[in-house]
């Protein structure tokens, strides 16, 4: 009995799922991300009513930039395609949100990011493990790389030969 939870736990701490686990906290985000930008798109009216506009333009210019962002940036991240780069547009956009929610009060409902204080630290802390961590193995990220890596490889022995 003392060999079976012995090999339990040996295989459970030192076979780890990293890339597939890494697969799946990118589809989880890019989806709940796509769920914000349809619900942006499908409230599209009422949400400029009281949208005023960021860096000088106006609010519809801004609403469509900020639904065109959060749609690239989400499918970026669900391919695992710039994986890095993409992530830094929603975490600067959930940190704004952050702030919005710390500065309104709480009965204050925000038409602009349409869900509940405390979803905008979830994705802060889910973009920076992402940030950190990258794409992992199942990604066109890494496929790219390894294509380089190869290319790179295969000068090499061009070059030697």
């Amino acid at each position: 009995m003392t060999g079976f939870f012995k090999n339990l736990f040996l295989y459970s701490a030192g076979h780890t799922y990293s890339n597939l686990s890494r697969l799946f906290l990118r589809l989880f985000t890019g989806i709940m991300f796509l769920q914000l930008c349809i619900r942006q798109m499908r409230n599209f009216d009422s949400v400029l009513t009281s949208f005023d506009g960021f860096l000088g333009l106006s609010p519809e210019v801004s609403m469509i930039t900020l639904i065109v962002i959060e749609l690239l940036c989400a499918v970026c991240i669900m391919l695992g395609f710039l994986t890095r780069f993409a992530v830094l547009f929603p975490l600067v956009l959930m940190l704004i949100a952050e702030n919005i929610f710390m500065s309104s009060p709480a009965t204050d409902p925000n038409p602009l990011f349409n869900f509940q204080p405390g979803y905008p630290l979830m994705f802060i802390g889910i973009f920076i493990f992402i940030l950190l961590s990258g794409p992992g193995k199942i990604s066109l990220d890494y496929i790219i790389a390894a294509h380089f890596t190869e290319s790179v490889n295969d000068e090499v022995v061009l070059d030697n030969a």
